[in-house]
């Protein structure tokens, strides 16, 4: 695999994942676990859509891995898009 395949890299575009989780409550919890890993600055929500998606901006590189973790932790699945 590549460095950008495996992981989130730091820039204005940020990656976009989508999730199952359904509720506004639900997404905004999955936000506020994925913010306390070091080098995610911001994650801005996408509910108007579906599957739900988020869109992650880093100030250093993030392992997708560890995004997908912190995800099922709370009980969700993060997929990379």
């Amino acid at each position: 695999m590549s460095l950008l395949a495996e992981n989130v890299i730091p820039g204005i575009h940020g990656k976009v994942f989508g999730t199952n989780a359904m509720k506004e409550n639900e997404l905004i919890e999955i936000k506020t676990r994925l913010l306390k890993l070091e080098g995610i600055n911001d994650i801005v929500l996408n509910i108007e859509i579906f599957p739900r998606e988020f869109t992650i901006y880093t100030n250093k590189i993030v392992s997708i891995k560890d995004i997908e973790n912190a995800v099922k932790s709370v009980g969700f699945h993060a997929i990379p898009k």
